[in-house]
């Protein structure tokens, strides 16, 4: 094997593959051409003395030694940017980059004025979101930190409260949808109305669960509209053309309450659930752009 050692952008480069699972859109992340990304794959190849990635037509795949050094490089890595930043974060001016994997329903009026406020006390933070409603590792996407409702968070993981401590699921449909099909009272009747439906990018349908005291009743609509969670606004779109009973955030739908737009349906019925939260590997060195984003949430909190 040559003594000569790989870089630590040669290294940048294969991890960028893998996150992305092709050399063009990693290329496209890293700003570099396809080929220069090729060619580099193959210098560290030749460096290391062994094949670290699978190459198809239509993929790319790690080799076992591929995932080996992954799995090790990726942490490494990690803290050499952490360790970057909290230099370039010189004088109390925070600098570098934040990238975050989140859900599209935090999209819609929790995260963005976040944002907005981190970005105006931070300007020399970079900031880039990846709205995703899969349930991927943050880490091996790349990304510093996510943004999940309900999920189980890891032994080595920090979970953070974003926005709201407490949200609610809300059924609405327009007045010229009830006027002509009537309100329904139970969760029962909802099989008989028509209803618009969700669908997240993993093929799932959103679920309908209604909750009253101790009584749960789960729907499972036939709707004769789906649309995909990424375009959440055309399916309120909808509902306010008189298609159909919704059944979204509350958070999303009061604005069309409070014109009287939508009107609220089974309100007694709509079911509580714990709002979302940020989490983030458990590590010695946090990137300081992530650190300050962090005391940013807690100040917001206690707000």
């Amino acid at each position: 094997m040559p003594n000569n050692p790989a870089s630590l952008d040669d290294l940048n480069v294969f991890l960028a593959v893998l996150r992305r699972g092709g050399f063009r859109d990693a290329a496209r992340d890293l700003g570099l051409s396809p080929s220069t990304v090729s060619d580099t794959i193959t210098r560290l190849e030749a460096r290391l003395g062994a094949r670290l990635l699978t190459r198809t037509t239509r993929s790319v795949a790690p080799t076992e030694m591929g995932r080996d050094l992954a799995a090790r490089l990726g942490p490494l890595l990690a803290e050499t940017a952490a360790a970057v930043d909290a230099a370039m974060s010189r004088r109390g001016e925070v600098q570098g980059s934040l990238k975050l994997n989140v859900p599209g329903a935090v999209m819609v009026d929790i995260l963005p004025p976040l944002i907005e406020s981190f970005l105006d006390r931070h300007p020399r933070v970079r900031v880039e979101i990846m709205v995703d409603d899969r349930m991927i590792d943050t880490v091996a996407a790349g990304c510093d930190a996510g943004i999940r409702y309900g999920e189980a968070v890891a032994q080595d993981m920090i979970a953070v409260p974003i926005g709201p401590r407490v949200q609610q699921s809300a059924l609405a449909a327009s007045p010229g949808y009830l006027a002509r099909r009537g309100v329904p009272q139970h969760p029962s009747e909802l099989p008989a109305h028509e209803c618009l439906q969700a669908r997240f990018s993993s093929g799932a349908l959103t679920r309908w669960e209604f909750q009253r005291g101790a009584e749960v009743i789960r729907i499972d609509p036939e709707a004769r509209l789906v649309i995909g969670t990424s375009a959440s606004a055309a399916l309120i779109g909808h509902a306010l053309a008189g298609r159909g009973l919704c059944f979204l955030f509350r958070n999303w739908l009061e604005p069309y309450f409070a014109s009287g737009a939508l009107i609220p349906v089974m309100a007694d019925w709509w079911p509580s659930f714990e709002g979302p939260q940020l989490y983030y590997a458990n590590r010695r060195f946090l990137p300081t752009p992530l650190r300050a984003f962090i005391d940013h949430l807690r100040e917001d909190q206690a707000r």
